[in-house]
């Protein structure tokens, strides 16, 4: 089976400004989150905020990962707005 993708997942207050819950990326060979966070984040606009001042918290297959953390075909990816405290 050759299911070279990922599944990007969006949540919280992301999901609503980012207008999708979730989409599927090509996944490339020795790609990282980081990787897939700043890709998304070069589309500008909303986008922008993946990478801004306040980085998102990424989780590969439902547990909480680094942006050095590799990604496989088929993985999920899912990315938080920052926790705030309060």
């Amino acid at each position: 089976m050759s299911n070279q993708t990922l599944t990007v997942r969006f949540f919280a207050r992301l999901r609503e400004e980012l207008g999708t819950d979730q989409e599927t990326l090509p996944c490339e060979t020795g790609q990282t989150a980081g990787d897939v966070l700043a890709q998304l984040s070069n589309r500008g606009g909303p986008w922008a905020q993946l990478t801004g001042d306040q980085p998102v918290m990424i989780a590969v297959n439902q547990a909480m990962a680094r942006p050095a953390t590799p990604v496989n075909p088929g993985d999920e990816v899912a990315f938080f707005p920052p926790v705030t405290g309060g």
